[in-house]
C-alpha cells in the first residue's frame, strides 16, 4: 500500500499537500476508491480511501487508524554538517530508516559550512520515512552553535566522539532506556576548548574505534550502536 505522508490530520475529510497530491495523481496515477496510508509523522499510521483527486489537492476519509508505540529509549544526533551537503542527506536518510530521533547541527570551530538548506534535508527525511516504513519522522533542528547546544541539553546520557584513543569505547557508556545525546565534530575535529567545554557540561568523551571515520559516518555508527545496546 502506497505511503503518504501529511501532518495535523483531522476527523472528516482531509487533503494531501500540493507535492503528495503532485505524486499521487501524476506519478502513482491513483484513482478515486485507491487505499492508501498516511503517517502524520507522530507514530500514527492512517488508513485512508481516496474521495477526489487532482494534481493540487488530493482528498481522502480515514478509515481507521494504528497508533505505533515509541521506544523506551532516544537518539539525539549532535553533529558539524559537511562542506559537501550529498554527505548529510545521506545521513539523513541513514538515520530515518534505523530510528534516530533528532539531529541537531552544530556549529563548532572548525565547521565548514554556515548555512543549511533546511527545506532539503526534510524532504530526504520525508522520503525515507516513507521508504523504510518508520512512522515516526526524524526530527531536524537547525544550524546552533556549540555552546548553546551543550548548555542546553537535558539528554540523560551525554557523550562526546572525538579523535582521542585512550576514551573508552561508546558501549561502555551506555545504558538501556535512557535518552542519549551525542556530539560528532567535523573533519577538522572539536578543538581542544569545546572538548573541555562539554565534559564541564556533563559530556563523556568515547570513542567509535581505532580508524578515524568521516564525518557523517560516525554519525551514523553510532546512533547504530545505540540501538544496538538498546535492542538486543
Amino acid at each position: 500500500m502506497t505511503i503518504f505522508y501529511e501532518k495535523g490530520i483531522k476527523k472528516g475529510v482531509n487533503r494531501l499537500s500540493e507535492d503528495e497530491s503532485k505524486h499521487c495523481a501524476q506519478v502513482l496515477r491513483h484513482q478515486v476508491g485507491d487505499e492508501i496510508l498516511i503517517f502524520d509523522g507522530n507514530g500514527a499510521k492512517h488508513h485512508a480511501v481516496l474521495t477526489s483527486i487532482s494534481k493540487k489537492a488530493c482528498e481522502f476519509e480515514i478509515t481507521s487508524t494504528e497508533e505505533s508505540p515509541g521506544k523506551n529509549f532516544s537518539i539525539h544526533l549532535a553533529i558539524a554538517p559537511t562542506k559537501n551537503m550529498d554527505r548529510m542527506e545521506w545521513l539523513i536518510e541513514k538515520l530515518c530508516e534505523i530510528g534516530a530521533d533528532e539531529v541537531t547541527f552544530i556549529q563548532t570551530k572548525h565547521s565548514e559550512r554556515k548555512k543549511l538548506r533546511m527545506d532539503r534535508l526534510e524532504k530526504k527525511a520525508i522520503s525515507a520515512m516513507k521508504q523504510s516504513g518508520n512512522p515516526f519522522l526524524l526530527r531536524l533542528n537547525e544550524l546552533t552553535d556549540f555552546k548553546t547546544f551543550i548548555n542546553g541539553c537535558q539528554n540523560e546520557c551525554k557523550l562526546i566522539a572525538h579523535v582521542d584513543k585512550s576514551h573508552n569505547y561508546i558501549q561502555d557508556h551506555l545504558t538501556k532506556n535512557s535518552s542519549v545525546a551525542m556530539l560528532i565534530g567535523p573533519e577538522g575535529d572539536f578543538s581542544k576548548d569545546e572538548v573541555t567545554a562539554a565534559t564541564q557540561s556533563g559530556f563523556k568523551p568515547v570513542s567509535l574505534g581505532h580508524n578515524t571515520l568521516r564525518t557523517e559516518t560516525a554519525g551514523f555508527v553510532a546512533c547504530c550502536i545505540v540501538n544496538f545496546v538498546n535492542q538486543f
